[in-house]
């Protein structure tokens, strides 16, 4: 039994489930529509509630943020595995128009984006890819641009 459910959790199904339930993302109103089968992509969206609304009547930053903060960090720990460190090293959120209504950001790694990550990490160098996240209206006007920095290396073998 422990065996499925770990396998279970460690699924995209099982993970999108996971946050979906997750409090600070239901709290905020945040829900992972979709995650691949293959972990290269995800889309997060948020709709608009009185309780995610800021003074101005407009969705709070820290909500925008908290949909695109953990995603490339999650996926990139999916594709490289258990011999990888992965952490969320930095970022940088610009607001660019007030966002009102549903809001969405996609996430997506390219084989060769990881294929270069984990060629490096094998060497044994640190890895602090980059990504540019846009969380957008339904119109596909952009409210927010996110600049995501991880850092990866291989775990050291004992």
């Amino acid at each position: 039994m422990r065996k499925y459910i770990r396998r279970w959790v460690n699924s995209a199904r099982g993970l999108r489930f996971l946050l979906n339930w997750y409090r600070p993302y239901r709290g905020a109103g945040i829900r992972i529509t979709s995650i691949s089968d293959d972990f290269m992509h995800a889309r997060v969206e948020m709709r608009q509630h009185w309780y995610n609304k800021n003074y101005v009547g407009t969705h709070f930053g820290g909500s925008l943020y908290s949909m695109v903060d953990p995603m490339y960090m999650l996926l990139l720990m999916q594709r490289l595995g258990r011999d990888y460190i992965v952490w969320d090293k930095s970022a940088h959120i610009d607001f660019v128009s007030p966002g009102r209504g549903t809001v969405h950001a996609e996430f997506t790694i390219t084989e060769s984006q990881l294929a270069e990550i984990k060629a490096a990490a094998d060497r044994g160098e640190k890895v602090l890819p980059e990504w540019k996240v846009y969380v957008k209206n339904t119109s596909g006007d952009v409210v927010a641009k996110v600049h995501k920095t991880l850092y990866v290396r291989r775990k050291p073998t004992t």
